[in-house]
């Protein structure tokens, strides 16, 4: 996680008002502000190495002056951030949001010129420190444990070129690509790094991994159809098995992340015996408070996510991986849909309540 920063603790100072002018009542321009300002393609890994400081402090207020009674306004600091950053004071609570480019949340306020009221004497600006909490914004979150082919999935189905390699945690910082489809339509797909048992206690990289999830539209679990065993220290998981621990961790972590529009993609298989294993997931799946009595308590969460689609897919051959796109592609416009015709209501009852 070395190379991606997604929290980032800055200093945040407004500039101090300029002087009064006594004799003819004149006032002294107010401080400068500093500003956050949504922008693309910015990095918090980039504004570390441009302001090494992490220092931003906006100009101070002009005095007034005979020649010029009401003093100029201090120069405004602007900060570019990236797009899904969350502003929290140093106490943990979050004061603002930044979702889309363009998006401006005021830092530090300047302070008010001297004037009358002042006694002709200029105000601080207001000083403090924040954290800026970036939460990666995407269509999609894919969600597996490590191995499961993740990152060989979103290089299928996307441009992006993720690192690739038989080995736990191959993906140690988040990853974006985008699905393009023949009439341009883009969807963002997120690959994320490894969850392991416990992830929602920050074990292995727990919050890092987990925060993310939450600013994603649906999830897309990956499993590997053979099951999953981290270590030969760890116990071997089922496809089954996998699938309700992935949604268990999640639960533990935020409760309304299993709400989410899910879809499920079975991955390698192209093993030997993937289709009876897959048989025997697809019987497991349709009736799973049945086969829950011989499996520990904790593994089992509250409520078993329901999936819109379940694909089997192979990385390695490529099958089903148009299927997977198109229903993708299908389970984003319904959602779409969904919102606009909510949308739709509550204008109408709007305008119905106001009439």
């Amino acid at each position: 996680y070395s190379n991606f920063i997604d929290d980032l603790r800055v200093y945040v100072k407004g500039g101090a008002g300029g002087m009064g002018y006594p004799h003819l009542g004149g006032e002294g321009g107010r401080g400068g502000d500093v500003w956050f300002v949504a922008r693309e393609r910015t990095t918090l890994k980039s504004i570390r190495e441009k302001y090494p400081q992490k220092r931003f402090v906006a100009g101070t207020g002009a005095n007034s002056t005979v020649r010029a009674l009401k003093g100029e306004k201090g120069k405004d600091c602007e900060v570019h951030v990236p797009l899904g950053i969350s502003v929290l004071d140093d106490d943990g609570r979050q004061i603002g949001e930044l979702n889309a480019a363009g998006e401006r949340f005021l830092a530090a306020r300047g302070g008010l010129g001297g004037s009358l009221a002042t006694n002709f004497l200029p105000c601080k600006g207001q000083r403090r420190t924040v954290h800026l909490d970036l939460k990666l914004i995407a269509d999609v979150g894919l969600v597996g444990f490590p191995n499961a082919g993740k990152s060989s999935l979103l290089s299928k189905i996307s441009h992006a070129k993720p690192e690739i390699a038989n080995y736990a945690f191959t993906t140690i910082q988040p990853e974006l690509g985008k699905i393009m489809y023949s009439d341009y339509k883009q969807i963002s797909v997120a690959d994320l790094p490894g969850l392991i048992e416990g992830a929602h206690a920050n074990k292995g990289m727990g919050h890092k991994f987990l925060k993310h999830v939450e600013r994603t539209k649906q999830l897309l679990l990956v499993v590997d159809i053979s099951g999953f065993q981290l270590s030969i220290k760890t116990q071997f998981r089922t496809a089954f098995e996998t699938i309700l621990l992935l949604t268990k961790e999640l639960e533990l972590y935020k409760e309304e992340l299993v709400t989410k529009p899910a879809l499920l993609a079975i991955n390698k298989m192209d093993l030997p015996c993937a289709k009876s294993n897959l048989d025997e997931l697809m019987t497991q799946l349709e009736n799973p408070r049945d086969f829950l009595h011989s499996l520990e308590e904790e593994i089992i969460p509250t409520d078993i996510l329901e999936f819109r689609e379940v694909i089997p897919i192979s990385t390695y051959t490529g099958e089903g991986i148009e299927e997977l796109k198109t229903s993708i592609r299908k389970s984003i416009d319904e959602q779409a849909e969904q919102v606009n015709e909510e949308y739709r209501k509550k204008k109408l009852l709007l305008l119905q309540t106001s009439k």
